[in-house]
């Protein structure tokens, strides 16, 4: 399943605190698109579905629509500094066609 970066892990739990969030489950979501690209998306998750592959990662737990199974299996999510110098989160994923390795 996915897995955090520390950076990544930290930067979520701030965020659970500031959007008062805490001890909510972080829900990651992987939608293939028509072109093939995959597009993601991350958020507190306060309701939950009972078909949810439920796990944990640096200490966060993390909940996955089964939908969305297939493209977090080797997904790495981290937080990273970009080249305009701002802090955004990067989805690493081989399984996705514009993954390139560093």
């Amino acid at each position: 399943m996915a897995e955090l970066t520390p950076a990544a892990a930290a930067q979520i739990r701030e965020s659970a605190g500031q959007a008062d969030a805490l001890g909510l489950p972080l829900r990651i979501a992987v939608e293939k698109r028509d072109d093939g690209t995959l597009h993601y998306a991350m958020g507190f998750d306060d309701v939950g579905g009972e078909d949810d592959l439920k796990f944990e990662s640096e200490g966060i737990a993390i909940v996955v629509a089964r939908s969305s199974a297939e493209w977090t299996h080797e997904l790495v999510v981290d937080y990273v500094q970009l080249d305009s110098g701002e802090m955004a989160f990067v989805f690493l994923n081989p399984k996705d066609p514009n993954y390139a390795p560093a």
